[in-house]
């Protein structure tokens, strides 16, 4: 074997952000469409977080449960079919869901560096849970579509001071965070 033929592939380093993201999985997210365009949208941050070397992790919550679907780790290249067997149905137990992202976000603090949640959700749950103290950056993305909204993801967002956005306007920003995958 010559010099040439090896091949040096760089770490990220040790402290690499890592993003959490909470996916809404209940029964209003999927038969609004909101549940397929989160997750279209999840494949994009995905993506951008593969570009920078980031960390994720993944969990969704419906139905009075919360599964851990993807640990956190290195971003690595995804595509539709590993996140389109992810379904919905249910309750929508927010409380829940933030108890786990946190225990998760306070497990990663010695191996990751900044630690972001983002939850995505239609803001159907009357659940007000407190902010997750260990996340160091907090994103509501809303996936309300009701004619008549309730705005609670925006009020959710107030009350925890984090970063506030509408799936509608991220799709209209970004090409690639718009498209929806089957539910």
């Amino acid at each position: 074997m010559r010099p040439g033929h090896l091949r040096h592939r760089p770490e990220p380093p040790a402290d690499a952000e890592l993003h959490c993201f909470l996916l809404d999985c209940s029964a209003s997210m999927r038969s609004s469409g909101a549940l397929a365009r989160a997750k279209g949208l999840l494949l994009h941050l995905f993506d951008e977080a593969y570009r920078r070397r980031h960390h994720v992790a993944l969990l969704c919550f419906a139905g009075g449960a919360v599964e851990l679907r993807l640990a956190p780790r290195r971003a690595a290249a995804w595509n539709e079919a590993w996140i389109a067997p992810i379904a919905g149905g249910g309750g929508t137990p927010l409380t829940l869901g933030v108890a786990a992202a946190e225990r998760l976000l306070r497990r990663a603090r010695a191996r990751a560096g900044r630690r972001s949640l983002w939850l995505l959700t239609d803001g159907r749950s009357t659940e007000q849970p407190a902010p997750p103290a260990a996340a160091d950056a907090l994103h509501v993305i809303d996936f309300e579509s009701a004619r008549v909204p309730l705005a609670r993801a925006a009020r959710l967002a107030a009350d925890w001071g984090a970063a506030y956005l509408r799936d509608a306007d991220i799709r209209n920003e970004t090409a690639g965070g718009g498209r929806a995958v089957e539910a």
